[in-house]
């Protein structure tokens, strides 16, 4: 995300007020820690791609109030002692998370903050803004992925998303497997691959279609792609796009595709994959668009349509089906006295203490089940269901691996930032490790995440107030 000011006010009010509650009440240098987690799946699927890491761990190493914060805070009422706090204000704590791209679970403890109370309370909204809408973006991307195999997958969604979020989003959309975006400003922040055509106003702009495509053609030989459907897809469009492909020929080009964003795909598609390879046309590809998602890409796979490119804009920028991951911030300690959060439906129970995952693997390397213990624990022999403590699981005979681990200490990144395409291919590897009942749209498997023996145990006797 490209660096911005006033970043310390990128958070909501209660935030400051508890703050400057905490410094009034005394208890400024309580040492409190907090997790990141999501209680359920977006998308009704099996699992969600952890990002935005490296979105929020520049912003929280140069956080600060800037002069014009505090006066405007001030103008809000703050009093002064408190404005005096924040002028010196940085985030000084600890963060523990996953590396961009992990393939995580509800319920588990994704992100674990510690500091004092007042800043790891005014980091709570930045954080969640970030890490549930970039995860969101990655989680759908990584589905259309899966859908479109080897085929091209773009990103098409800037003019479709919620203002600035369209930064973060086409960012996220390649973490999760698309292969480049139309999106130019973050092409230029994030080091992508910015792709892109001609719209509707190309074509009507010239007298007649086949000028649209010969001047097109003449402007960009080497990377010609002509959109097919302002008039009549079959009876000009393509015909029209063979003939400016054979002059192409002629010069000694190759044209490299024609692109559909209307009508029946699959339908189209076929009669035009024809029509190309009628005339010697092989070499030409297939783009698609309009209003795609991985259950249209599916659906299109399924019906065999001869398609090599998708282009997915609205449904994958804004989380179509799931507008927003449910991840939440809250307090599991303080003053090393664990803490929780008690509700009336033990789903919104939070976990108390300071805690790691252990992600158990089969001998071919897939996941079998992620164990959430105490942070003192070294090993444990079974995990229980975190909602049905008598369903419990052996993990004795599996190997092991730890997936929480330091990214920042004393305010200070303590890890290397990957960058988007290295994440997308961490993406890649987690989700072959995978079990593909896992990957499913439809009721996918449930994927095992328990809690250690002395974790139940701590949840419970916080429950019944011991």
């Amino acid at each position: 995300m490209p660096t911005f000011k006033h970043a310390a006010l990128y958070t909501d009010y209660y935030e400051l007020t508890m703050a400057q509650g905490y410094l009034l009440a005394g208890i400024k240098d309580y040492q409190a820690s907090f997790d990141y987690f999501f209680r359920s799946n977006p998308f009704e699927g099996g699992f969600v791609v952890f990002a935005g890491l490296s979105d929020l761990l520049p912003i929280l190493r140069d956080l600060h109030f800037e002069e014009e914060d505090l006066a405007y805070l001030h103008d809000q009422g703050f009093r002064d002692d408190f404005l005096g706090y924040l002028r010196d204000f940085r985030f000084r704590g600890e963060i523990l998370a996953p590396f961009e791209g992990e393939i995580v679970f509800p319920s588990e403890p994704v992100m674990r903050v510690r500091g004092n109370i007042i800043e790891t309370q005014i980091i709570e909204t930045i954080l969640l803004n970030i890490v549930n809408f970039e995860s969101l973006i990655a989680t759908k991307a990584a589905r259309m992925r899966l859908m479109a195999g080897d085929r091209l997958f773009i990103d098409f969604g800037l003019r479709r998303s919620q203002g600035w979020g369209g930064i973060q989003a086409s960012k996220a959309a390649v973490i999760g497997g698309a292969d480049s975006t139309s999106n130019v400003f973050s092409s230029f922040n994030y080091d992508l691959k910015p792709s892109g055509t001609q719209a509707h106003s190309w074509i009507q702009s010239f007298d007649d279609e086949i000028t649209a495509f010969r001047k097109y053609a003449e402007f960009y030989p080497d990377a010609c792609v002509l959109l097919a459907d302002t008039y009549n897809t079959l009876n000009s469009g393509v015909p029209n796009a063979i003939t400016v492909a054979k002059e192409l020929e002629g010069k000694g080009y190759h044209m490299l595709g024609i692109r559909l964003d209307s009508g029946d795909l699959a339908y189209l598609s076929r009669k035009a994959r024809k029509m190309l390879d009628d005339a010697g046309l092989h070499y030409v590809k297939i783009a698609v668009s309009n209003q795609l998602d991985e259950h249209l890409i599916k659906s299109l796979i399924d019906q065999d349509a001869p398609i090599d490119i998708f282009g997915v804009g609205t449904r994958l920028v804004t989380g179509h089906d799931s507008p927003a991951l449910d991840g939440v911030y809250k307090m599991n300690s303080i003053n090393n006295q664990p803490k929780l959060k008690i509700s009336e439906n033990i789903t919104k129970v939070n976990l108390p203490g300071l805690k790691k995952i252990y992600r158990y693997l089969q001998n071919d390397g897939s996941f079998y089940a992620d164990g959430i213990c105490m942070d003192d624990q070294d090993s444990i022999t079974s995990i229980h269901h975190p909602f049905y403590p008598k369903k419990h699981t052996s993990v004795e005979s599996y190997e092991h691996e730890e997936l929480l681990q330091e990214v920042m200490n004393d305010g200070v990144i303590t890890t290397r930032l990957t960058g988007p395409a290295e994440s997308a291919e961490y993406v890649q590897k987690r989700l072959g490790q995978l079990q593909k009942e896992h990957l499913r749209f439809e009721n996918p498997h449930y994927y095992k995440v328990g809690l250690s023996k002395k974790l139940l145990d701590l949840r419970n006797r916080l429950l019944n107030g011991n």
